[in-house]
Formats: C-alpha cells, sequence, structure tokens
C-alpha cells in the first residue's frame, strides 16, 4: 500500500508545483469561510450568523472549483472556464453588496458591522484573487485590481457610508485585491516555468540519444559505403569477365568475397565501441552534464584505472543511465559517483538527494532490469534502494582482477 512519502516522492517536480499550487488555492477557500464565516459565529445573533456562513461558504466553494479550473486552463488540458470566472464576478458581486447593505442597513451593533464589512472585504479580494487566474493579459489584470477597488468604494458610497469609510474601503480592497492578484499570476509564472525546465530536460536528453544515434550511422556509412561501392565494381566486373569466359572472373569474385568478409569484421568493431563505453569517460561526462544542469556532482574514479574493459563497460553503463535517471526522473541537488576495487571487486556507488527513484521502466528507457542484464554478463550484480537521509543508493559491484 503506497503512504503519503511515497506518493508524494513519487511525483515529478512539476507535478509537485503544482500541486502545492492548487492546494494554496483551496486553502484560501478554507481560510475564506474561517476567517469570516465560522468567526461571525460568535459575534452576531444565530440566524444573520448563518447567513453569512452560508454567503460565504457558498463563494469560497466557487472560487475554489474555478481556481482548479483556471490551473487546467493555463495547463493547456481544457478551455478557459469564462462561465466560472462569470459566476465568481456574480456571486462576489452579490455577496459583498448583501454584506454591506446589512452593515449600513441591518441590525445595530459593532459587532455586526464588523462581521459583515469582513465579509465585504475578503470576498471582494479573495474573488479578485481567483478571477485573475483565468486571464493571461497583464492589463487584464490591473483592470481587474482597480475596477474591484473602485466598486467597492463606489457601492459604499451608494449604499450611504461615509466618504471616510468608502475610501477606507478602497484602499483596502485595491491593496488586497492587488497581493492576490500578484499571488495568482506569480503561482502561474512558476509552475509554467517548472514545466518548461522539465520539457527541457527531456529534450536535452533526446538530443543526446539523437546525436549519439547519428554518430553510430555516421560510423557504419564510412564503414560501409566505400566497401560495398567496391564490391558492386567488382561484381560488375566479374559478371563482363565470366560473360567472356575469362578466368579472371574467378579472381574478382574472391577479392568481392574478402572484401565482404573485411566488412563484415568491421562492423562488429563498431558495433562493439558501440555497446560498450569507456568507464572514464562516463565519469567526466556525467559530472560535466549534471554540474550543466545545476546538480553538484561529486566523481571519485581512482579505481577505475587498470580494470579490464569488459568491467569498465559494464560499470560505464550503469554510469550513463543512472545519470541519465537523476536528470530526468528525479529532483536531485546533489549527486556522487565512485568507483573503487576491493577484495578482487570493482563497486560502482551512485547517490542522489532525489525525490522520484528509477524503476525498472524509467531507468534510461531500459531500466534496472537491463542494467542487471548487462551486469550479469560479467557476473556482476546491481541493488538499488532508498537509505537513511532519504537519499537514493545504486550499487554495482563486478568481479575484477586489477592488472599491474
Amino acid at each position: 500500500m503506497r503512504g503519503p512519502g511515497r506518493w508524494w516522492r513519487g511525483k515529478s517536480t512539476p507535478a509537485k508545483v503544482e500541486t502545492y499550487t492548487r492546494s494554496t488555492f483551496h486553502f484560501f477557500a478554507v481560510l475564506e469561510v474561517a476567517t469570516v464565516g465560522l468567526t461571525a459565529l460568535g459575534q452576531v445573533e444565530p440566524w444573520l450568523a448563518a447567513w453569512l456562513l452560508l454567503m460565504v461558504s457558498a463563494h469560497a466553494v466557487v472560487c475554489a472549483t474555478t481556481a482548479s479550473r483556471a490551473l487546467d486552463w493555463t495547463r493547456g488540458r481544457r478551455e478557459q472556464p469564462v462561465r466560472l470566472l462569470w459566476t465568481v464576478g456574480v456571486i462576489t458581486a452579490a455577496v459583498a453588496t448583501g454584506a454591506l447593505g446589512l452593515a449600513e442597513h441591518g441590525p445595530d451593533g459593532e459587532n455586526v458591522d464588523g462581521a459583515a464589512g469582513g465579509v465585504f472585504g475578503l470576498v471582494l479580494i479573495f474573488g479578485a484573487g481567483t478571477l485573475a487566474l483565468g486571464v493571461r493579459d497583464r492589463r487584464r489584470v490591473y483592470a481587474l485590481v482597480g475596477g474591484f477597488g473602485s466598486g467597492a468604494g463606489a457601492v459604499s458610497l451608494a449604499l450611504g457610508a461615509p466618504g471616510g469609510a468608502a475610501l477606507a474601503a478602497t484602499l483596502a480592497v485595491l491593496l488586497g485585491s492587488a497581493v492576490m492578484a500578484f499571488t495568482s499570476a506569480f503561482s502561474v509564472w512558476l509552475l509554467d516555468a517548472f514545466y518548461e525546465l522539465d520539457e527541457a530536460r527531456e529534450t536535452r536528453a533526446r538530443l543526446a540519444v539523437a546525436e549519439e544515434r547519428l554518430r553510430f550511422g555516421r560510423d557504419l556509412h564510412d564503414v560501409m559505403g566505400r566497401n560495398l561501392a567496391v564490391i558492386a565494381l567488382k561484381s560488375e566486373l566479374a559478371v563482363q569477365l565470366a560473360r567472356r569466359g575469362r578466368p579472371e572472373a574467378v579472381d574478382q569474385m574472391t577479392e568481392v568475397q574478402r572484401i565482404a568478409q573485411e566488412s563484415q569484421r568491421e562492423v562488429r568493431d563498431v558495433v562493439r565501441g558501440y555497446r560498450e563505453a569507456d568507464l572514464g569517460v562516463e565519469l567526466a561526462g556525467a559530472q560535466g552534464v549534471l554540474t550543466a544542469a545545476g546538480i553538484r556532482c561529486e566523481v571519485t574514479g581512482g579505481g577505475a584505472a587498470g580494470l579490464p574493459a569488459e568491467v569498465q563497460s559494464a560499470l560505464a553503463w550503469v554510469v550513463r543511465e543512472t545519470t541519465t535517471n537523476v536528470l530526468r526522473h528525479g529532483d536531485a541537488a546533489w549527486c556522487a559517483v565512485g568507483v573503487r576495487v576491493t577484495e578482487g571487486r570493482a563497486v560502482l556507488t551512485v547517490e542522489n538527494d532525489g525525490a522520484s527513484a528509477p524503476s525498472d521502466r524509467t531507468v534510461g528507457g531500459s531500466g534496472l532490469a537491463g542494467l542487471r542484464e548487462r551486469l550479469a554478463a560479467v557476473e556482476g550484480t546491481l541493488e538499488a534502494g532508498r537509505i537513511d537521509g532519504g537519499l537514493f543508493r545504486v550499487v554495482a559491484e563486478v568481479p575484477a582482477a586489477v592488472s599491474g
């Protein structure tokens, strides 16, 4: 059974930011009800407190729903919730006007004025913040904040509030709406920035794979292009000689056979070089790539010298795959890669403080199962899991005899 901690660690960084952003705006709805709705229960008559609580709760529910739909719209998952935005505007105006009318023409008492005034101000402020999520143009946000502030003052004067009280309401709503609108706009900008950064990392990983494929294609073309051209020419010459009954046709076909065998050997060399990775190069590349991604990387590879080529190749693949996983699926700020030789075994350790762990499907596209298969070819083992302190560790061990 997955616990809350595993559920949170399993999310990517953008997904965490999105969850935090949604939770924040849902918390605003709870805060609205708790601040002005529940507080009124102990200040005014029960029937009046019930009406205030009902109005505030309805407004908070509509704002929370609209905020969630607006965030989906900013991520391109649904159309702009225009009807909900208009609904928020209408309900906000109705609740604020009703609360202000209650304060001016309702039962006398400072408690009634305070409760109704609190509903009036906070409903307008939270309504402006919610509406700011549903627009993208900066000028519309400015107009929204100005409209709420001036509207608060105009309605106050229309319902008989003194000029000083109307001015105070205008300034309070204007300042509060500006803060909430800025919070909404900044939250959307931050969420978009994290998703764009994650997409950039994915693109960089795909480009690295594409570059390696192009390199392999160029090498294969260089090897096979010339040899195939020679084979085609000599085969054509052999056909012409055979038609004339010349014995040199056999010599030409023998040459074709030799070139074909040589091409086969060269292709095997190219494929072997593609499959075999150099441990020293991979360690240096891992440090460079992680550092460029803003991840502090510590590499200790003194034990790599003298290891057999097949052992270095197997461990180099572990470095390559785990580094890719840290970039694509983790949330790491620090990573350490170390190689040592102890008791006749080469041990590679990769640790990071990322929040997401690799699986059999996520490590570099081949997963832990693929790495275990590579290590099994050289009688090696692979262990991966979370350790104390929230770190994730991958340990690969391969039998190795260090050469002199």
